[in-house]
């Protein structure tokens, strides 16, 4: 496995940010020369990390969903919110250090963190997400780890269920990341499914520290299925969209937050 340069981390960066792009604009964004961009790149194709396009790149994730592309449902998931999220995810990742074994749950934010580790080495990741575990499975720097389970409903990555939760008895995490469809002041965290908070309640447990991951639209909505109270959290991580207003109440309880 060769190490990539820093020009190449920087050529992924923006890559993760922007989804595809030019020759031109990664010049623009990274400086140097043609030439060397184009060995960049041909290196990160060589990992599995980006696809050469004609005059650029693009990141291969969206060609790992093809199955997917018809169902209106997750194309809905994939779609809203992407930019924040593809945000968010990066600014996760960089809490991430080397050495670490890390957890992520089922969930789009979440996957948008495990796309920007792709590069990364010597990490471990936890994972109840089929897709994420399918992401990362080709990274030889990253050791990836499934917890088993059922798949609870049609189309969903999320692994559920006894195996699930017996797995992450014998794991300990140093960070966790973890998504939400509700964060409400009053409410804690929820989401939809109730065997699916169980499994996310499971991986904060075992876990040294406890990021939330969610964009603004999730602030002040409660869903039906509890996964925990605000004083388990300790970081919340999501965009600028957020008001002040909103995030007062994280704040007062010490949680740091961070807006990108």
């Amino acid at each position: 496995m060769s190490t990539l340069n820093s020009r190449s981390e920087q050529i992924m960066k923006f890559l993760l940010r922007s989804g595809t792009a030019s020759i031109e604009e990664i010049l623009a964004e990274v400086g140097s020369s043609a030439p060397s961009i184009r060995r960049d790149l041909t290196q990160l194709e060589g990992r599995g990390l980006i696809r050469r396009t004609h005059g650029g790149a693009t990141l291969v994730e969206p060609l790992l969903y093809e199955p997917f592309r018809y169902d209106r449902s997750f194309q809905a998931r994939e779609e809203r919110f992407a930019s924040e999220k593809r945000r968010i995810g990066l600014a996760a990742a960089e809490l991430v250090l080397a050495n670490e074994t890390i957890g992520l749950t089922a969930g789009t934010t979440t996957t948008h963190i495990g796309r920007s580790l792709r590069h990364r080495e010597h990490i471990q990741v936890v994972t109840n997400a089929i897709n994420i575990g399918m992401e990362l499975c080709n990274q030889p720097g990253i050791r990836t780890f499934l917890t088993g389970g059922a798949v609870p409903w049609a189309w969903s990555f999320s692994l559920t269920g006894n195996a699930a939760l017996n797995y992450l008895n014998d794991v300990y995490l140093d960070k966790v990341f973890f998504s939400v469809t509700g964060l409400d002041p009053a409410r804690g965290c929820t989401t939809l499914e109730a065997d699916e908070a169980l499994v996310f309640r499971k991986m904060l447990k075992q876990s040294k520290r406890v990021i939330l991951v969610a964009d603004s639209s999730k602030l002040g909505r409660v869903s039906p299925a509890f996964i925990c109270t605000l004083n388990e959290i300790h970081h919340i991580i999501t965009d600028t969209s957020a008001t002040d207003a909103q995030l007062i109440p994280y704040r007062d309880l010490g949680i740091e937050v961070t807006r990108v």
